[in-house]
């Protein structure tokens, strides 16, 4: 099993930062992915980042040039500093992860329960 867990979100400001933070424990061999998707009430989760070995990082084009997502491979962890928040930001933030586990030859999706970030205009 793998637990992936968000922290950072909040409430602040249009124009603000925050700095979103996920780890990943349990039985990992290894890490593909890691991303950040985001989710509106009433809406489709759509993806804000992805970070990659050997690839550069990818951006939705909302967020480009205001968030930069980073890694930390030896801890299994991945940020997302957003800067420059607007109120379309406003969404609950899931952090994901592809990961083989040991014992287990394929890949899997894991996500993590997600944490709220609002933006106020």
């Amino acid at each position: 099993q793998v637990q992936l867990v968000e922290s950072g979100g909040g409430l602040v400001q249009t124009g603000g930062s925050l700095r979103l933070s996920c780890v990943a424990s349990g039985s990992i061999f290894s890490i593909n992915r890691m991303a950040w998707y985001r989710q509106v009430s009433d809406g489709q989760r759509e993806l804000v980042a992805l970070i990659a070995s050997a690839r550069l990082p990818d951006y939705a084009e909302a967020v480009k040039g205001r968030f930069t997502i980073s890694r930390d491979y030896p801890n299994n962890m991945v940020f997302l500093q957003m800067n420059s928040l607007e109120p379309e930001d406003t969404a609950v933030y899931y952090c994901n992860a592809y990961v083989k586990s040991y014992g287990i030859n394929v890949y899997r999706d894991y996500w993590g329960p997600g944490t709220q970030v609002t933006v106020s205009s």
